[in-house]
């Protein structure tokens, strides 16, 4: 028991050190290319940050466990957007890009309700339903691109005109080597699967150990223990000021466990869903409505509206304790 706590806090610390890592080189990335920090929070970072809700939603359906990969994908995407956002609100007011507001909130919420629709109809994820997530998410790749390469020909002008400038500024930037930053990266992502797998194992043996059963720990401990990486480069991001880069991680990771995660794993196996609550349903979708609804405000989200949602939260993992 001793072991797994003092593991428990090692993972903690790799976490937070890979975030710090990956949110450097993903930002410097960002500003080498001339892209948005929300293009990059969208991409890269949520791809990177949502590595280990692939790998066990992927084992899982391979295992014969397609009830455990679905929850424990609506549990991520519920944290993601409930406790992430929420908390890096609380940290900092977060201003709200407008890309974010009126396209990718509203795709986050579309294919959400996509997944609901799926699981209702025969109570199993079909293989071309899977493959129809996959399109998705390819057509979403492809507008970030082409938001990318608007961005990199917006920006031309003023990155040729700082070229010329032949201060210890520039100097210190070209520095920072493209393979360097994707160095960064790469280093971040190793640690936040290393430190989340820490996490993870330990504190359901921990739960374990106190009588708690599976099937909480596969709703509760490890949806939020494969959200940890998510969580620590949102928090890093907003304490640096990075707005963007922070929910865009929160609504790029959702969208990638749903459109990729369980596209690909219900393309290679059918998934049947017979476990999943109302409750968990509605948890999904209400909490992307809601923080929408927020969002709205101002086009930003305070404190208080951070703590709505973490209280939301907090009222959805008392539900399933009762349950």
């Amino acid at each position: 028991m001793v072991l797994n706590i003092l593991l428990i806090l090692l993972g903690f610390i790799v976490v937070l050190w890979g975030a710090d890592r990956f949110t450097d080189g993903a930002c410097g990335l960002a500003r080498k290319f001339r892209v948005s920090e929300l293009v990059i929070g969208l991409t890269v970072v949520a791809l990177g940050t949502s590595l280990p809700e692939f790998m066990v939603s992927f084992m899982s359906v391979l295992l014969g466990s397609s009830d455990m990969s679905v929850g424990n994908i609506i549990g991520s995407n519920v944290f993601n957007i409930l406790i992430i956002t929420g908390m890096s609100a609380v940290l900092t007011t977060l201003a709200v890009d407008k890309y974010l507001l009126y396209r990718d909130i509203p795709l986050c919420l579309a294919v959400s309700v996509l997944l609901v629709l799926f699981s209702f109809t025969g109570s199993t994820i079909t293989r071309w339903e899977g493959i129809l997530l996959v399109v998705f998410f390819l057509c979403y790749l492809y507008v970030a691109y082409r938001v990318a390469m608007k961005d990199r020909k917006a920006s031309a002008p003023s990155v040729q005109a700082q070229e010329t400038d032949d201060t210890p500024c520039c100097k210190k930037k070209k520095e920072d080597t493209t393979w360097y930053l994707l160095l960064l990266i790469l280093i971040g992502i190793a640690a936040l699967v290393i430190g989340a797998r820490l996490l993870v194992d330990n504190a359901a043996s921990v739960a374990r150990a106190w009588g708690i059963s599976e099937s909480v720990i596969g709703l509760t401990i490890l949806a939020a223990g494969t959200s940890l990486p998510e969580l620590a480069t949102s928090l890093v991001a907003a304490r640096k000021g990075s707005s963007a880069l922070a929910l865009g991680n929160v609504i790029g990771s959702n969208i990638f466990n749903i459109a990729f995660v369980i596209g690909i794993c219900s393309s290679i196996l059918p998934m049947k869903v017979t476990e999943i609550s109302i409750i968990d349903w509605t948890a999904l979708v209400g909490s992307v409505v809601l923080t929408w609804l927020t969002a709205y405000t101002c086009r930003k989200l305070s404190r208080w509206e951070g703590l709505i949602l973490v209280f939301c939260y907090i009222a959805f993992i008392m539900l399933l304790l009762s349950r």
